[in-house]
Order: C-alpha cells, then structure tokens, then sequence
C-alpha cells in the first residue's frame, strides 16, 4: 500500500517517572516535555517543526469493549491530544507544540506502544491505519486487526479452532494471587489444605537449620502455580488446578488440555531454595517481581518497567530461581512474556537465529537481556512469514521442535538447569546513533528530479518485493538513489543500518558470505562476510530495517557470490522454516534472510563488457529503469544550489537533450547509452564561479573522453558532438 501524503508521526506519553498525568499541563503550556535526563534524547532531538504528535496513554481492558474480546485482556491506547510541532530548541527534552486537546479521548487497539515515545513511520498498513485514525479521523479496522496472525489467535478465529485458551485461566489465577502478597498465611494454610486432600503434594515440606522438616510456612506466587505445572498427569493437574481455582475464587475455567506450556522439574518445583539455603527475603523478592511484572504488563508508565527491571534483577540472586523465573512469568501473563526455558531457549537461538545475551547473574538474563528478547520476538511476531506469532505459539513450537534426533515429548518442556552454576559475561555498551528522521520529501529536497509518485512506486517495489535493482545509462545517479531509497525505507538517516559495496570479477562467494580464511595462530577458520554480518545484525534488530547495496551487481558473478543466498532472497522465503545449510557451516547452522534485510542492486547497462544477469537473478528483483530527467526540476535545483542562471541552465539542457537523441539513434549505441543527469549536475559543495566554464571543462575531461568511447571506431563523430555541445557556449 502506498503511503501519500503521510509522514512520519510522533506518539508520546505524558506521565513519567511515577509523576502525575502532565497533559493538562502541556496543553496550558503549549509544550510537550520529555520528564528524562538520560532517555529519549536523540528521538525527542529528531523532531521536526511540522510533525504531527498525539498524547497517549496505553493500558489494557478486559470489559466494555466495542468488540468480542472472548475473554482476553486487550491492548487500548487511549488519544488524548493531537497537535503539530512548531518549534524543537535541540535540547532532547522540551517541544513547542500547537495542541488541540480530545474531548473524550479516542481509543485505538491492539496495535500499541508502551514506551514513552513512539515514532511511527508510515511504511506498512497498520502504522498508516494508526495515523489516519489519530489526525484524519478514520475510523480503526478492528475486523482487519484481529485477523492479524499476532492477534488471531485470540480475537479473530473460531472458538472451537483456538489453542490457548487456557490463558485466561493462567491470567486469571495470577490476577487473584495479587491479593495474597500481603496475607500468606492464608495461602499457604489453602494450599496445605488442598495437599491434604490430593496425592501428589508431599514436597511442601521445608527443611530447617536445625536438621527437621516441617510444612512450608510461605510461598512465592510462581511456586503456587507450579502445584499444577510440574511433571504429573494432566488429570492430576486438573484436579489440582479445580482446588486452586476454588480457594482463590476464580470464574474462568480449569482447562483441559496443557500442550506446550513449559513444566518445572517434580525435583525442584520450588522458585526458591529450602529455609536452610535461602535469605529471608528470598520469598518477598519473588513476589515483588510477580507484581511489578503484572503492573508492568498493563501499562505504559515508564516507572513500571523501571521497578519490573529493579525487581527482576534483584528476582535474580534468589537461590533456586535460575531460568524459571522466566516461565513463571510466562505462566502469569503468557501473551506479554516468554519463557526461557531450556527447549524455548534452544528454539528461539537455533530455529529462530536470535541470540540471547546473558549479563545476569549464573550466565543467564539480567532484565535488559529478558526485555531486549522479548521486544525482538514481539516485533518478529507481526510478521506474517514469520514461523510464530505469539508468545504462546513460541512455546508450543519449542515443545514440538526437533532438533536433530532430539524431540521433547508429552506433556511438555521441563526445566532442570536453574542452579547457578555458569558465569556470567562481561557487561557490554554499544554507542547508539542519534536517529535523523528521512523520507521521500528528503529524497526530493536533496536533489533527485524524480516526480514524487515515481519515487513512492519505486519505494513500494522495495518493500514489497525485497529486493530492487536500479538500471539505466550512467549518470542517471543509480548509486545516489539506492542509498536514499534506503533510508528513506528506513525512515531515518543511519549509516549503521546501511553497508554498501561494489561487486566485481574477483568477488567471490568466500568474500561475500562465509570462507575460510588464516587466523593468528596460522590454521583456517571461518570468516562471516559482509552479508551473514548483515543478516546478523537484521536479526538482532527487528524493529529497525537494514539495507545492503551492491553497486554494480552485474560486474561480478551473482549467481556465484551469493550461492545458496540467491534462493533465501525471495520475499516468501525470509522466515527461519526456509533457513538453508551453507556450504561453510557451523556445526550445521542453518541460515535464513529476516524480513527486516533488503537487498538494493545498481547495474549500469550500457557497459558492454557485461555479461547479462541470469534468470534467476531476475527473477528475485525488482528491476527499475532510471532515465536521465532534466527538466523544470533539474534546473531549479542547480539554480537554486549553485547560482546558474536559469538560461544558461536550459542551454546546457538543450545541448545535453540533442546528443542523447543523437546516441539513442545510433544502431551501434541506443537509448541504454544516453548520457545522464549527473554528468551536468555540480557536486554539493562544489563552488562554481563561471557556469559556462564549468560546463566547458565537463565536456571536455567527462563527456567526451565517453564519447570516443562510445565511437571508438569513428572518432570523428565524438569530436562533431563536442563541437556541437560547445559551439557558441
């Protein structure tokens, strides 16, 4: 879908660090503040005068909903206010802006953000929808939204086809032992209760200092709810589940079926260690991590997820704990956590390709590392080729993966790695590029004589298709226009999202995508090249797009250089269910494109030294014709960037327009050898005293050295056309 006339909007939060809702305030005021010292600067620094902002505030809602949620929590944003920024001092965290408050305010789902600001960039349907739906007033698609793969599941197919509905009795149970942080002593009494009357529950029993055993006389939230997620029965652990579901006073029912959500190990189905190896406030820290992570599931303030980050580090040190903190928390809210448990772990790194940091302690997550997973996977989920789109299918998934001859079996993943047995690695800082908004408006103002409508066709083919080819005579500034496509697709000027290179005769597929090479002890080991880095890196970074360009892509072999690369290149085919074995493997790594990955090739047709592109090259492109365009634009923009009077501008055209017709009507030549733009286009920041000179010297050292190229055989006619592109100049 083409995006005309949107550009990119701002949402952001107006309550921060636990403050009260400042938009009453910012309306008054006619500003918007970020409330952060040490966040968001370069975002709030990359918005432009013009912008269009809105106010919002995300929460989730189970009742009064204009639509059949079924049951399940939904994201809503509620509007608050829109305006349109008119003033940005530079400072990362004041705004001037022109408001126009709502009254009431409008609220969009499902498609939301928690973070304080959101910059949405009009590039696929959804985020376009959001636009029109804040400043144009359209009204939202949900019917287009719950058929989504990533809100399917629960809003959109039919009842009877759903298989997680047991979610709602996990989020339930979670919601009601809430009420419990501050009396245990009645749940612990409950559960004993219901151990008395079940088989199955003797391991409530703690051990002392002083060598006896004697009943738990507390519990955690997670080791509740392993009572009827441990490696029993799943009749057991419906029964259990009915006595749990009966003391807490929960309405939504026990399920029947437990497929693919991960167990603890009936060896240690505690969250914390026995009374003899704990700290005594072990117990209370797992319950703070369970609030803060609920709090912080239904909400936007930023001062939640600093107490769910608190809170989760601190969850860390509690002995015992290991990599089941995370599937508690999955337990507890399964569509907005998940869990990283040994199977999912191994899914998510070998099916998936994402690699999961582990700067916490005993070599496992600290919370950036568990929220940097989630928020990849989150952003993954969106995409329809993408093998899951949820949380809970990511688990279902890993507990049916295979991997090799392995295969976990009924009735589901279990853990037993949560001893702090590994260290962690060392910290790591990566400097982040200050983001500089860029789009088609951009493309134009920097100097492209391209109508607009071309440039969003061309566009749209990149990001439909993945992979484009510029084409045309040289000088048609093919290069110049593949990095703006670039980041005009990304939405922002970042040359770290960019690598650009050149093919040529000796490239090989060793130096382009993975070959051996000699390392310092004087063997051979595999280098990654500069496309598995790139993929690497897309991989890594879902929410953001990443670009190669090969300049000159047939002046080398592609079919070669890119080897089994060529077929992962289609569109259909960027998901990991179509990764492929490389030649040069890793201990048999498979390798898939993301989705985030595009590919934008130039190739210059009139170079008769070129073999042609093969079919199935062509087949996975998009091929662009580029023509040399003067006109009205061109000259205005030499004009107004270099002074040329406008009726030496349009001498200098007529003369280039009678040599191009003049080439393209020479049998031996054609039209692929027209001369382009570029050749007449002054390089920015070049300073031009004498135009005519200038144009002079170009004909004389650019065009017509080209020429006798072109004529290498008849000499004589490139010197008439030089005679003729200078005669009376």
């Amino acid at each position: 879908m083409a995006t005309s006339g949107l550009r990119v909007a701002w949402f952001v939060g107006a309550s921060y660090g636990g403050t009260q809702d400042q938009t009453p305030r910012f309306l008054t005021q006619g500003i918007w503040e970020n409330g952060y010292e040490d966040r968001y600067l370069d975002l709030v620094k990359s918005v432009r005068p013009g912008d269009r902002i809105a106010i919002k505030s995300t929460y989730t809602r189970k009742h009064d909903l204009p639509f059949d949620n079924r049951g399940h929590i939904v994201s809503v944003m509620a509007i608050k206010a829109i305006g349109t920024v008119t003033e940005n001092p530079g400072d990362g965290r004041l705004l001037k802006v022109d408001w126009t408050p709502l009254a009431p305010y409008k609220e969009w789902y499902f498609y939301t953000y928690k973070r304080t600001i959101w910059r949405v960039v009009p590039d696929n349907w959804m985020a376009e929808a959001l636009i029109r739906f804040t400043f144009e007033n359209e009204p939202q698609d949900i019917a287009r939204f719950t058929q989504q793969p990533f809100w399917r599941e629960r809003f959109g197919g039919l009842r009877e086809k759903q298989q997680f509905e047991w979610t709602r009795f996990y989020q339930a149970v979670a919601d009601k032992l809430l009420d419990y942080k501050n009396k245990r002593d009645e749940l612990v009494t409950g559960i004993h209760e219901i151990a008395n009357r079940m088989h199955g529950l003797s391991y409530l029993t703690d051990k002392y200092s002083d060598g006896t055993s004697r009943p738990l006389n507390d519990i955690c939230p997670f080791t509740t709810m392993a009572i009827f997620n441990r490696g029993i029965t799943d009749a057991n652990r419906i029964s259990i589940a009915n006595e749990l579901a009966r003391l807490l006073d929960i309405d939504e029912s026990v399920p029947d079926s437990f497929d693919g959500i991960p167990l603890v190990n009936n060896q240690k189905s505690w969250f914390f260690g026995y009374s003899t190896a704990r700290q005594p406030d072990d117990i209370d820290k797992l319950w703070n991590i369970f609030e803060a992570a609920l709090h912080f599931a239904d909400s936007d303030d930023e001062n939640l997820r600093s107490r769910f980050i608190q809170a989760y580090n601190e969850a860390t040190h509690v002995v015992g704990v290991g990599w089941n903190l995370t599937m508690g928390l999955y337990w507890i809210r399964p569509w907005s956590y998940p869990t990283l448990e040994g199977q999912s772990r191994n899914y998510i790194i070998k099916k998936l390709g994402i690699q999961i940091a582990v700067n916490g302690p005993g070599g496992r997550c600290n919370a950036d590392d568990y929220l940097e997973i989630m928020e990849t996977l989150e952003a993954r989920f969106r995409e329809e080729t993408y093998p899951v789109h949820s949380f809970p299918e990511l688990s279902l998934s890993a507990w049916l993966y295979k991997d090799g001859d392995t295969v976990v079996k009924p009735p589901g993943p279990t853990e037993n790695d949560n001893d702090d047995n590994a260290d962690a690695d060392d910290d790591a800082a990566y400097p982040v590029a200050p983001i500089e908004s860029y789009s088609l408006d951009d493309i134009l103002t920097d100097g492209s004589f391209l109508e607009r409508s071309q440039l969003e066709k061309i566009l749209e083919r990149l990001r439909t298709k993945k992979n484009l080819i510029l084409q045309g005579p040289p000088g048609t500034g093919k290069t110049w226009l593949a990095k703006r496509l670039a980041f005009a697709l990304m939405g922002q000027l970042n040359e770290s999202k960019l690598r650009a290179l050149q093919f040529h005769p000796n490239l090989s597929y060793e130096d382009f995508v993975r070959g051996w090479r000699p390392s310092g002890d004087g063997k051979l080991t595999l280098v990654d090249g500069p496309f598995l880095e790139t993929i690497s890196a897309a991989q890594k970074d879902p929410g953001s797009r990443y670009v190669i360009v090969i300049e000159e892509i047939n002046r080398g072999n592609p079919a070669q250089i890119f080897g089994e690369m060529l077929t992962l290149l289609e569109a259909d085919k960027r998901t990991p269910s179509e990764a492929l074995e490389l030649s040069y493997s890793r201990n048999s790594d498979k390798v898939y494109i993301p989705d985030n990955l595009y590919v934008i090739g130039t190739m210059n047709i009139a170079d008769r030294s070129l073999a042609l592109v093969d079919y199935a090259l062509r087949r996975r492109f998009a091929f662009i014709d580029l023509e040399p365009t003067f006109g009205k634009p061109w000259q205005d923009y030499v004009h107004d960037k270099f002074g040329f009077d406008l009726d030496v501008l349009q001498e200098i055209e007529r003369r280039i327009r009678s040599l191009n017709e003049e080439i393209a009507s020479d049998a031996s030549l054609g039209a692929q050898f027209r001369l382009g733009h570029s050749y007449i286009t002054p390089a920015i920041g070049t300073t031009i005293q004498d135009a005519r000179e200038w144009f002079r010297q170009v004909v004389e050292t650019e065009i017509v050295p080209l020429l006798e190229e072109y004529w290498f055989d008849s000499l004589d006619k490139a010197q008439k056309a030089k005679a003729r592109l200078l005669d009376g100049f």
